[in-house]
């Protein structure tokens, strides 16, 4: 298996790691980190609701399946 490169995601974490950041820091970006991601798969998942006419009660019903 060959090396893989550092994403500039990771080489900018790695940015902030060398100013030694404190615990509570280190909590603060992990949270601001996941709202983004959160927000960013949010927004994936209205624009696939919207080209596809998939509504609230289209999910509601597939989470409710039963395998």
């Amino acid at each position: 298996m060959g090396a893989k490169k550092l994403s500039e995601l990771q080489l900018e974490l790695l940015k902030v790691y060398s100013f030694n950041p404190s615990n509570e820091d280190l909590v603060n970006i992990k949270t601001m980190l996941a709202k983004y991601f959160a927000n960013k798969l949010t927004n994936n998942v209205q624009k696939a609701m919207d080209e596809n006419n998939i509504t609230n009660d289209d999910l509601e019903n597939w989470l409710n399946e039963k395998s």
